[in-house]
């Protein structure tokens, strides 16, 4: 059974007179984290992503600004989600084709469950639509 992208709420500890922190522990994580990675300073005009992983998972977070997310499933489930606070992260599976667009002081944070490995991407779009859910 396939699994579709969702969004998780990380607890915030602190107060608006301080300032929050986020912490994830093993308990909300989907996966054991084996690379994190940061996108910064992308021009608003310009689209990422815009491929899959055959194993791949993620959590994406938008640490500060907003990410526009939009998502499709194999089978064609596709959805939007925008990220605009550092206490939320989107999961988003194998095989979920994404796209991202940000604001211009968006930074991204992404939690990826395996170490970089350009054979499991997914990048014809195509290729992508043939696959069975």
């Amino acid at each position: 059974m396939m699994t579709n992208p969702y969004i998780i709420n990380f607890p915030r500890i602190g107060n608006s007179a301080l300032g929050y922190i986020s912490v994830s522990e093993n308990d909300l994580m989907p996966f054991e984290t084996k690379r994190v990675y940061w996108t910064y300073y992308t021009p608003e005009s310009i689209r990422r992503g815009r491929h899959a992983h055959h194993a791949l998972e993620q959590i994406l977070v938008a640490v500060a600004g907003n990410i526009t997310v939009e998502t499709e499933m194999p089978g064609g489930l596709k959805e939007k989600f925008i990220l605009d606070s550092p206490s939320v992260g989107l999961f988003m599976p194998k095989y979920c084709w994404h796209e991202m667009e940000y604001s211009h002081t968006a930074v991204q944070m992404c939690i990826a469950s395996m170490v970089y490995e350009e054979s499991d991407y997914i990048r014809d779009y195509e290729a992508f639509k043939k696959l069975q859910p």
